[in-house]
């Protein structure tokens, strides 16, 4: 007969989670519940006027065509955003779990952009493709390819997406290098003494193995994307030319103190915090099933 075992009443386990508890509602859930019901008012410019008008500011959001193309456009640079960054820093890790020599410093300039600050990454990417002082612009206009991202849409939306991709590749580097060095080192020498290549390897032991880090970095890439990148975009563009890499985070700002449109800037917060939790709600329920742990 088994015994149950019964633990007296503890006022520890509340205290030790109460300061995350805090946090989440201090910093999460009260502004978040703020702009909310602010999606609901309609207010002047200065605050000193409100009145109610129930869900007109998000019929005005769905029937607006500009708000539908920037849409179109935060999924566009969204996908590319999180895809390269995965993909380029999973190559890179690779790389560096097969280094011998100069591994630390290698894996230190890997490292160093993790800690540059979005708005700083962004300052340096438009420096080295300024159309009149960066180096890049230089060179390819050298060649014959006018590059001026101030007046060409394309290369403006060409040039944050490289930016962000730059800025998020050192934190998916550090993830994935640390699930490759996590894997048994005899797996892969069994898999190369049975004849096995390098790629072969990689495919069918290590990327398998390292299934739910891809998933968890892929899932911070959209939170990254679709939120963190507003930085590199006030930076680079500022949302121009002709909006043309005006993003949801960016507008949000733009319509909310530029604009002075609290309402409707508050509408825009919700449906794209409503719209990053469905996209995550959707991976854990449909990608995480093919997570191997």
């Amino acid at each position: 007969m088994l015994k149950r075992t019964h633990f007296k009443p503890s006022a520890l386990p509340y205290l030790l989670v109460a300061p995350q508890i805090i946090i989440t509602v201090v910093f999460f859930i009260w502004p978040a519940s703020q702009a909310v019901y602010q999606s609901l008012l309609l207010e002047d410019p200065f605050g000193l006027r409100t009145e109610f008008i129930w869900f007109e500011n998000y019929v005005e959001l769905f029937t607006d065509s500009i708000y539908f193309s920037t849409f179109l456009r935060t999924i566009v640079f969204s996908s590319l955003v999180a895809f390269l960054s995965l993909f380029i820093a999973l190559i890179l890790a690779a790389m560096a779990d097969h280094v011998v020599r100069g591994t630390t410093v290698y894996r230190t300039l890997l490292i160093w952009p993790y800690a540059v600050a979005p708005v700083v990454a962004g300052t340096i990417w438009m420096f080295i493709f300024d159309p009149t002082l960066g180096i890049v612009s230089y060179l390819l206009h050298f060649v014959g390819y006018d590059w001026n991202h101030r007046l060409n849409g394309g290369q403006a939306m060409a040039l944050i997406v490289l930016a962000a991709t730059w800025k998020q590749i050192s934190y998916n580097f550090l993830f994935f290098l640390a699930g490759m060095q996590s894997i048994p080192k005899s797996l892969i020498e069994a898999a190369a003494i049975d004849g096995a290549g390098p790629a072969r390897r990689f495919w069918t032991i290590i990327f398998p193995l390292i299934s739910p880090t891809t998933f968890f970095l892929m899932v911070m890439n959209i939170v990254y994307a679709f939120f963190e990148t507003f930085g590199i975009v006030h930076a680079v563009t500022k949302g121009g030319p002709a909006k043309s890499t005006e993003i949801l985070v960016y507008k949000v700002f733009n319509d909310g103190f530029i604009g002075l449109d609290l309402g409707g800037s508050a509408a825009q917060s919700v449906i794209l915090m409503i719209l990053v939790i469905a996209l995550t709600i959707i991976q854990f329920k449909y990608i995480e099933r093919k997570v191997e742990y």
